[in-house]
C-alpha cells in the first residue's frame, strides 16, 4: 500500500508556544492558519501538524496523493482502496470513506495501543 506523506497530528494547548519550540527545533511553518488554530510545519520531509482544540489525543496521519511538500502524485492507492485492503485484513475501522465516491475522502483506524492513524485523502 501507498499511504503517502506521512505526519504527525499534535493536540497542543497553545499553538503560539509549540510554534516557538518546533522552530527552534528547525521547523518552519508550511501551511496552515494561526488564526484558525493550526499550522503545518516542516524541517526537511518531517512533516508536524500543531492542532489547538481540534482533538484530544495525537494522531498518525497519512495523506494518499501526495508528497511531503503537498505535491499531487500521479501513482497513488486511493484512500478507498486501502480501505478495502485493511477490511480484508480484518482491521476495524472507526470511520470509513465512502466507496461509492472518488475524490477526497478519509479512513480512521486505531493501532492496538489505541493510537489515531488518519488516511486522509485531499485529492
Amino acid at each position: 500500500m501507498k499511504l503517502g506523506a506521512f505526519s504527525a497530528s499534535l493536540s497542543v494547548k497553545d499553538i503560539h508556544v509549540s510554534k516557538a519550540f518546533y522552530e527552534n527545533l528547525g521547523f518552519e511553518v508550511f501551511a496552515g492558519d494561526m488564526e484558525r488554530n493550526y499550522l503545518i510545519m516542516k524541517n526537511g520531509n518531517a512533516l508536524i501538524g500543531l492542532f489547538q482544540g481540534m482533538f484530544d489525543e495525537n494522531i498518525l496521519t497519512f495523506n494518499p496523493g501526495w508528497d511531503e511538500n503537498a505535491n499531487p502524485l500521479d501513482d497513488f492507492d486511493d484512500v478507498r482502496t486501502i480501505q478495502k485492503h485493511l477490511k480484508e485484513k480484518g482491521i476495524l475501522l472507526e470511520r470509513e470513506a465512502d466507496e461509492t465516491t472518488t475524490g477526497p475522502a478519509s479512513v480512521v483506524l486505531l493501532d492496538p495501543d489505541g493510537n489515531a492513524i488518519l488516511i486522509d485523502q485531499h485529492v
